[in-house]
């Protein structure tokens, strides 16, 4: 089938908007009618990385309804609405037979090939093979996925926002509530308030912390803390971040931190403002190999630093609880919306990226539930 899309040919240049051919689903995957997009700032990094594999479609932040089925799949069928996951796992590994499939690494060899995880494309122009982003490529109007990456929803849940739950508040959220394991009535510190700590901080709400610390170096993304469950906010410019922290947590510090920044500076602070027996879970990506945090008396300190991958969710769980936190009034996800764009204006999303002073307190999103046709094809599949 035919279809527009947005493709990266070149490092670091403008997304270019193609009529593409898509290839139908092959016996374990779905393809989806793309409703909604975000824009992460990890399509950025994809954008300006000589590693993408090229021409690309980008995108892994998406939802839309599934059109068509391959023979295997079972989980969904046509007429479901459905958010998109980028890691879709095996469930036979020493991982997910664990119950850790957000350490499943079955999808990542064929994922940096530019593959989806049968090890193949299904995209392509005048025969040249085009590559996947994150096993879905959400920048089109179509996507053929694998169906461990579709994570149905409920039909009250709207699909603009439900696209929003595939990356930035997954992680954010799942970093508190499963890796941090955050606790009623506790103190958390959330170092970056972006696209996943304001999600950290929603979780920390939503888990019940009673002082739920944002640390930021931009103004506007404190301000914008306040109105997700931040209690305190803390610029590091204004003074010692550490004193201040401890003065407000009884000279102790708090008992969680999560760092959501990719600064390794910004982790030794965390850990420097945890109290003892706290923990300081990591779900920024760092550039640099090194990490250097203060190890005197480190036996006695009794302090927790792990890495956290995806929230440490399982998308199949996780995603479903969080459409249902939203439909519940609980989770803020209208708010995440920054702006909403057509496909043709998708580089105006990247350029916001350069924009030191901007807000990034949420996502762009590329919305195609303005197409008239798309609204009769989902009439047609309601009837399915």
């Amino acid at each position: 089938m035919k279809m527009k899309a947005a493709i990266l040919k070149e490092v670091g240049k403008p997304l270019v908007i193609e009529t593409i051919d898509l290839a139908p689903p092959k016996a374990n995957e779905v393809l989806v009618k793309i409703a909604a997009s975000g824009v992460c700032h990890s399509d950025l990094i994809a954008q300006e990385s000589p590693g993408t594999p090229k021409p690309v479609v980008l995108g892994h932040e998406g939802a839309g309804i599934v059109v068509e089925i391959g023979p295997n799949v079972r989980s969904v069928k046509p007429g479901d609405k459905v958010t998109l996951s980028w890691i879709p796992y095996c469930g036979v590994c020493v991982y997910c037979t664990n119950g850790q499939v957000h350490l499943c690494e079955s999808a990542f060899g064929p994922m940096e090939k530019g593959f989806l995880p049968e090890g193949t494309s299904r995209l392509s122009k005048d025969g040249e093979m085009i590559y996947h982003d994150s096993c879905l490529s959400t920048f089109a109007e179509y996507a053929v996925v694998d169906e461990m990456s579709c994570v149905k929803l409920p039909d009250a849940m709207p699909l603009e926002q439900a696209a929003l739950l595939g990356c930035g508040v997954a992680t954010g959220y799942g970093a508190v509530v499963n890796a941090a394991k955050v606790t009623p009535g506790s103190s958390v510190a959330v170092f970056g308030c972006g696209g996943v700590g304001i999600n950290a901080i929603q979780g920390a709400r939503i888990a019940g912390a009673s002082k739920i610390i944002a640390v930021d170096m931009k103004p506007q993304n404190l301000e914008a803390a306040k109105k997700f469950g931040a209690t305190h906010v803390v610029n590091p410019a204004d003074g010692n971040l550490e004193e201040v922290v401890k003065g407000l947590t009884d000279g102790v510090g708090v008992q969680f931190a999560i760092d959501a920044t990719g600064n390794t500076k910004a982790t030794s602070n965390a850990w420097d403002i945890t109290r003892k027996g706290g923990v300081v879970v990591v779900v920024g990506f760092y550039t640099s190999k090194d990490l250097t945090i203060n190890a005197e008396l480190f036996h006695r300190r009794g302090k927790t630093l792990k890495g956290s991958s995806y929230g440490d969710i399982n998308p199949l769980r996780d995603i479903r609880n969080l459409a249902q936190l939203y439909l519940d009034g609980k989770l803020m996800l209208d708010e995440l919306i920054l702006n909403r764009l057509s496909l043709d204006d998708i580089n105006i999303a990247f350029d916001g990226f350069h924009d030191c002073c901007g807000v990034n307190v949420g996502r762009a999103v590329i919305s195609f539930q303005d197409d008239t046709k798309f609204e009769e094809e989902q009439e047609l599949i309601e009837t399915v």
